[in-house]
């Protein structure tokens, strides 16, 4: 679905991600993983086109077959617009969220509808199946709900693009258990039933190995281990990952 290849990130004179190289399967959910400040955020916003990046590629193939609509070739993402990415499949659920809390739930989500490829104006009814309270709340403003239900509409208007990649940074932090759980299982049915690839960043170790079929974990932004969940070993936590 999408490979990383040698990508290089700069802040100003500050290397950030150094040569890395991920590749990122079709119809699977990926986890990164790593302590804070290892440069996890930043590869989500290069990949979506918020940060730019000084060298490498990122390849992207737009559909499950390995090709999009009008080539066998992978997409170079590497110089395209957000809005570009967007309209190609490429899903993003930023970190805190980031809805307008002074519109309501239903304008949120239709903001997603301005940069799919179809022309739809309407709310897929797949978003209110998958999460029920948004259509309950559709009238409220964003700003009342709560945090949980916040990252539900954040989702939600991330999923109104119908994409085949959807980037997830820390979607857990700072709600409820419960939400956290719907949030697990909407990911997994997700995956099974509409066939998406899910890139995750999560710190909760918990939710990784239930949800995730394989994990990446970086350290001053490189890579420096990847595997099946599975083989996510106690050693590779204690070298990688505790505080």
């Amino acid at each position: 679905m999408l490979t990383i290849d040698t990508l290089n990130q700069f802040y100003g004179e500050s290397h950030t991600l150094w040569d890395l190289t991920l590749e990122i399967p079709v119809g699977q959910c990926t986890c990164v993983m790593g302590r804070n400040g290892v440069g996890k955020t930043t590869l989500m916003k290069c990949i979506m086109g918020e940060e730019s990046v000084r060298d490498g590629k990122l390849l992207y193939r737009a559909d499950a077959s390995g090709s999009d609509a009008s080539s066998n070739e992978p997409l170079d993402l590497t110089r395209r617009k957000l809005e570009e990415r967007a309209r190609l499949g490429v899903g993003y659920v930023p970190q805190g969220r980031q809805i307008f809390p002074m519109m309501t739930v239903e304008e949120n989500l239709r903001t997603g509808l301005a940069v799919r490829r179809d022309g739809l104006r309407q709310i897929p009814e797949r978003i209110y199946e998958l999460f029920p309270v948004l259509k309950e709340m559709r009238l409220r403003r964003g700003g009342d709900l709560s945090g949980g239900q916040q990252q539900q509409l954040a989702i939600g208007r991330a999923l109104v693009i119908e994409p085949r990649l959807l980037i997830l940074d820390e979607p857990g932090e700072g709600i409820q258990p419960n939400i956290v759980a719907q949030i697990g299982e909407v990911i997994r049915r997700l995956i099974k039933e509409d066939g998406l690839t899910v890139l995750l960043v999560e710190q909760k170790l918990p939710f990784a190995r239930k949800y995730a079929d394989r994990f990446v974990i970086m350290d001053r932004g490189r890579r420096v281990a990847e595997g099946e969940i599975a083989a996510l070993s106690d050693e590779l936590i204690k070298q990688h990952l505790t505080v």
